[in-house]
């Protein structure tokens, strides 16, 4: 069936969403890429495009829980790129008709407890309608998720083997916290509150893979300060690393284990050397602690939130074009040979470079759809769209991916 849209970025009066269509209308033109913006409030819309340059651009206007007016949001375009979060609240009528018209998908979440969901509903269905769902297109899971993907690609050519041990380090980041992404860290202490199986999902260093599949080598996530014997300075828990590492070790799964079943991947933040580097890492575990701390809506979880941005607020444009992310990955292979790889980003990780990864996965997904691998379902970045990704984000979204 002919679509009206290449593309249509739903959310786009939001923070994130108004950075990806400014992304787009600055670099795409309507010949090479029809595309749309969407949101429920019409005039929020019309005045985020004109305030920022792209209000020539077509608005469609759909409720996040309206069927019928989503559904014909849908079927008009090849690609739908949403923001709207927390997910879990307003993501899952979405992807439901996305599967159901065959119509390819992408997202930032990081919310592991809608993704399982997501899986066990649609996977299935999206394989037998030839549908791409991809989530965590932005820096929770794109640097880690191509970034093994590019490591393991560039050792197979150099050593002749894949690695079977991954070492993820964030050497330095800089840039705020996503007030998005915390409405759903939130969101997804709340419902875990209310459903404690959920806790198994989140505590299963296997949590996405396929049904049947959910074990391996793999430990929880680190959540304590140690000296790393691979970098030479203290680690200690990486906030991100809880989704990151189960969507590298679903990739795994989804491709068929090319890194075998006894693939091992993990990620820390890195807090420097000595005394100096343990106290960091000291000073770092007690944050996260107080970020965790206390029920959702409790006197201890509010004081905290005082501190911390709210969704839909962000960086302004030179703190954003300021920031950057830096990373180590440390591979080794099965008879022990040692390789290391960097990854690093040229804006903020939570608004700047994560716009841009998500901008190039949409395109990426509406433009080079006749050559992406023949791979369909909920997936993951790498495994749905591979070297054609890889290569627009190291052309366009600012990311380099190289072995040191």
């Amino acid at each position: 069936m002919s679509k009206t849209y290449d593309l249509i970025i739903y959310g786009a009066s939001g923070f994130t969403g108004r950075l990806v269509a400014e992304y787009i209308s600055q670099n795409y033109n309507q010949e090479e890429l029809k595309w749309a913006i969407a949101g429920r409030n019409q005039s929020k819309l019309k005045a985020v495009a004109e305030e920022h340059g792209f209000d020539d651009i077509p608005i469609v206007v759909a409720d996040s829980q309206d069927r019928e007016a989503l559904s014909e949001l849908v079927q008009s375009t090849k690609v739908v790129c949403t923001t709207v979060g927390p997910y879990a609240m307003y993501g899952s009528l979405l992807v439901e008709l996305c599967v159901e018209h065959g119509t390819h998908y992408c997202d930032l979440t990081g919310e592991v407890q809608w993704m399982r969901r997501m899986i066990d509903a649609h996977h299935d269905q999206a394989m037998a309608n030839q549908v791409k769902i991809v989530h965590t297109c932005g820096f929770d899971s794109i640097p880690s998720d191509m970034g093994v993907y590019f490591f393991q690609q560039a050792a197979k050519k150099k050593l002749g083997k894949y690695l079977s041990d991954i070492k993820f380090r964030l050497k330095a980041a800089k840039g705020g916290m996503s007030g998005g992404t915390i409405a759903s860290l939130n969101n997804v202490l709340a419902e875990a509150q209310e459903d404690k199986s959920i806790y198994k999902i989140l505590n299963n260093p296997y949590g996405l893979n396929p049904e049947g599949e959910m074990s391996g080598p793999d430990h929880p996530d680190l959540s304590r300060v140690v000296h790393d014997e691979a970098t030479g300075a203290y680690i200690g828990p990486f906030i991100m690393a809880s989704i990151n590492t189960k969507v590298v070790r679903r990739s795994n799964a989804l491709a068929g284990y090319p890194y075998t079943k006894d693939f091992r991947y993990e990620e820390a933040m890195m807090t420097g050397k000595g005394f100096s580097g343990k106290m960091k890492g000291y000073g770092l575990l007690a944050m996260l602690g107080l970020m965790m701390a206390g029920k959702p809506g409790s006197l201890m979880s509010k004081a905290v939130n005082k501190f911390l941005p709210d969704p839909g607020e962000g960086p302004s444009k030179e703190e954003r074009e300021s920031g950057f992310f830096n990373i180590l990955l440390i591979g080794t292979t099965a008879d022990g040979k040692i390789l290391k790889a960097k990854v690093k980003g040229d804006r903020d990780p939570g608004y700047g470079s994560t716009s841009k990864m998500l901008a190039e996965s949409a395109i990426c997904l509406a433009l080079d759809s006749d050559e992406l691998p023949a791979s369909y379902g909920v997936l993951t970045p790498s495994v749905a769209m591979g070297d054609h990704l890889l290569h627009r984000l190291e052309q366009n979204a600012g990311l380099s991916f190289e072995l040191i």
